[in-house]
């Protein structure tokens, strides 16, 4: 993507000072423009499986591993509670670092 389509030009509306468009995502120079945010998120899959899997012991042996208890095999049902608390913990945090130095 070139600068040009990336770039959100500021504009006077009726609610105030806003961008344009949201091209940039709602993000500027690393500093939120007030404008929503968004972004990418990526799930591995589910590592334990209900499915003998080779595996090494702590002795270098081989073995057979079975997966025990319940697993879901999808992340997909708590997907966004995840994401908005690590969302929340992400930006609580650069605003702590904000505070610390500012003062």
């Amino acid at each position: 993507m070139k600068g040009s389509e990336h770039n959100d030009a500021w504009i006077k509306s009726e609610s105030g000072t806003t961008t344009s468009t949201n091209h940039s995502g709602g993000v500027q120079g690393g500093i939120s423009n007030g404008m929503p945010i968004y972004f990418r998120v990526a799930f591995k899959p589910v590592s334990t499986l209900m499915k003998d899997q080779k595996s090494v012991d702590r002795a270098g042996e081989e073995v057979i591993i079975q997966g025990k208890g319940r697993h879901d095999p999808c992340v997909v049902p708590r997907a966004v509670a995840i994401v908005e608390a690590m969302t929340a913990l992400v930006m609580i945090d650069h605003w702590l670092m904000q505070k610390m130095y500012t003062q």
